[in-house]
């Protein structure tokens, strides 16, 4: 069966609030001076959220560029704690989520186009597929979940679904 083409939409915090947070300094992000106004502080970007009995922690996923255009046939979901990801290199990236509840179908996907700037944080219980970086290796700090439990549930959709370069192209305004 043919992959379908996949709509893919620039990172905006309000589509985005159904699936989580977007991370970003933006003149809408809670902020104020600190430091002797050395700093601008932007404050309670996203509400990490360890789980019952596990702790955050803080790491670097470094992530190879997938290629255009690349197939989904796959999601995952962390079902005991939230997942931040706020890119380190300053480069362009994709995320693909759902909702959470019950294995995603091809119809629940929606796709973001990112930019570097741009961090995300999946809810717990979000469906998501993995890192997917664009044009070169991209570093990511990750703040996530270590403690006992299971905390991560893959699933193979059952059609797959396509993200070209014009759909991504187009996201990013022409990038």
């Amino acid at each position: 069966m043919k992959a379908a083409v996949l709509t893919v939409q620039a990172l905006e915090r309000e589509s985005f609030a159904p699936f989580g947070d977007v991370i970003e300094t933006e003149a809408a992000a809670r902020h104020f001076s600190i430091n002797e106004g050395n700093t601008e502080r932007y404050h309670d970007l996203a509400r990490i959220d360890p789980g019952a009995e596990g702790r955050a922690i803080v790491s670097i996923f470094r992530g190879l560029p997938r290629a255009l255009p690349f197939e989904i046939s796959m999601m995952e979901r962390h079902p005991r704690a939230s997942q931040a990801f706020v890119p380190l290199s300053g480069r362009p990236y994709l995320v693909a989520v759902a909702p959470a509840g019950p294995a995603p179908r091809l119809e629940d996907i929606r796709v973001y186009a990112c930019r570097g700037s741009q961090g995300v944080n999946y809810a717990a219980g979000v469906w998501h597929h993995p890192l997917m970086a664009l044009d070169d290796v991209s570093d990511f700090l990750v703040i996530d979940r270590d403690g006992p439990g299971e905390n991560c549930d893959v699933v193979q959709l059952e059609r797959t679904g396509l993200i070209t370069k014009p759909e991504v192209q187009a996201a990013l305004g022409g990038a």
